[in-house]
């Protein structure tokens, strides 16, 4: 079992910067792949960007590539998105999960445990 609990959301301005964190607790962690969703209001759940269990690989939707960066630090459980240069159509709840295995996983499908989402409004 693991469990995800986000945090970073909030309200920034056009052009500014979030970083948002996922806090894991599990012993599956460390060998899990990890990734960030988004949903925005009215919506579909969209994948933003995954990461394999080392941090040695990564994966990056058009959208966020450029502007987003994940990164992991096993020794916290904690996985991190840091989005920069934010628009206002970045604005949605964004969601962590844990794949159910090691390598970048980019599918909703993919993922075995979510996290409840942490809020980011984008204002223009």
């Amino acid at each position: 079992q693991v469990q995800l609990v986000e945090s970073g959301g909030g309200l920034v301005q056009a052009g500014g910067s979030l970083r948002l964190s996922c806090a894991a607790s599990g012993r599956t962690f460390s060998s899990s792949s990890m990734a960030w969703f988004r949903q925005a209001p009215e919506k579909e759940r969209e994948f933003v960007a995954a990461i394999s269990w080392n941090g040695g690989n990564f994966y990056y939707a058009d959208s966020a590539k450029g502007r987003f960066t994940i990164s992991r630090d096993n020794a916290k459980n904690t996985v991190y998105l840091q989005m920069n240069s934010l628009k206002p159509e970045d604005t949605a709840v964004y969601y962590c999960a844990a794949g159910r295995a090691s390598g970048v996983i980019t599918s909703s499908a993919g993922m075995a445990y979510w996290g409840k989402g942490t809020l980011v409004t984008v204002s223009s």
